[in-house]
């Protein structure tokens, strides 16, 4: 398996990323949710 000749840290790098992103994305639409309904 080539997976395990990767250091850790090239596996939890993208996911740490994509969970930035994905934390992002929701408080991006959570507050433009909040604010489409505060103004609505």
């Amino acid at each position: 398996m080539g997976m395990m000749m990767l250091p850790p840290i090239m596996i939890s790098l993208p996911f740490k990323l994509i969970f930035f992103v994905l934390v992002d994305g929701w408080s991006l639409i959570a507050s433009s949710l909040v604010q489409s309904f505060g103004t609505g």
